[in-house]
């Protein structure tokens, strides 16, 4: 009896190239040289820009190993010019998770995250209060206080860098993290950072966002999940959602509201990113769901 799918490794290619004739073709060629089968596969030619994107999920079949299909793609690779990576599908992500003192998003992520529908390892989570620290502890994660201050910002960078380096991190999750990263943070760990705001910005800027959105009667309200760059609040957008409310709703009713969106809205993007379904496209992303 044939093994399923399931039985063998199992992979993700995804690449950014010049769109030219063949490259489909040649990835199709590629794996099934190495004895692989392709089990899901999306693509997108940018016609602005003349850059092509592609998203394979396969199986390998002879059971070749990821590093041994990495070093026998890069002959295909140079040919098309490709920026390219081949991850194993069924390895969780290493994250941190950056928290301060709203922890609506932190809550949601650990109850998905319970319940197995992240694929994600949470490897800590990371404060500059200690709010959560019994919250981490319940659910058995490592809990790491590093204050931050005018004065102390980089040192505060400098811990949180060991941080993830040494636990082998391949993504930070700014979960209402209420800390401004510096540029040389942002540009170390590129298209590694997501961040989740709402989405009134630039119109509501500062404090209580909600209440001036109330105050002008705003009738729509949203989030926005980005990776995180030396622009700040400007990096690309991987999800947005929006929900409606009315002349009705007080301001709180609003905040509450909010909440509930950018909860939705940062697990979308934490997931999408995890099974590397988000490809960075200039000021842009691809996003294959």
């Amino acid at each position: 009896m044939a093994a399923s799918h399931a039985e063998y490794p199992r992979f993700i290619l995804t690449l950014s190239c010049p769109d030219e004739r063949g490259i489909v073709a040649a990835v199709a060629v590629f794996l099934a040289s190495q004895g692989c089968n392709i089990l899901e596969s999306a693509q997108f030619d940018d016609l602005e820009t003349g850059r092509f994107f592609m998203r394979v999920l396969f199986a390998s079949e002879a059971e070749v190993s990821g590093t041994t299909l990495r070093a026998a793609f890069g002959a295909t690779s140079k040919r098309y010019r490709m920026d390219w990576r081949i991850d194993d599908a069924d390895a969780p992500v290493r994250t941190l998770i950056l928290v301060s003192r709203f922890g609506h998003c932190l809550n949601d992520l650990l109850y998905r995250y319970r319940i197995g529908a992240l694929p994600i390892e949470i490897a800590g989570i990371v404060s500059n209060h200690t709010d959560f620290e019994r919250e981490a502890e319940a659910h058995g994660i490592p809990f790491h206080h590093i204050p931050v201050s005018r004065d102390t910002k980089a040192e505060a960078e400098a811990r949180l860098l060991d941080l993830y380096d040494s636990q082998g991190c391949e993504l930070l999750v700014l979960a209402r993290y209420m800390q401004v990263l510096s540029d040389a943070l942002s540009e170390r760990l590129p298209g590694q950072v997501i961040n989740i705001h709402h989405s009134f910005l630039p119109s509501f800027k500062g404090a209580k966002p909600y209440h001036q959105a109330h105050a002008r009667g705003v009738k729509l309200i949203g989030a926005t999940a980005h990776y995180v760059t030396a622009a700040l609040d400007e990096g690309p957008i991987i999800e947005q959602e929006v929900t409606r409310v009315t002349h009705a709703m007080t301001p709180e009713e609003m905040v509450a509201a909010g909440r509930d969106v950018e909860n939705v809205v940062l697990a979308r993007a934490v997931t999408w990113h995890a099974e590397r379904r988000v490809l960075l496209n200039g000021h842009r992303t691809v996003v294959f769901r």
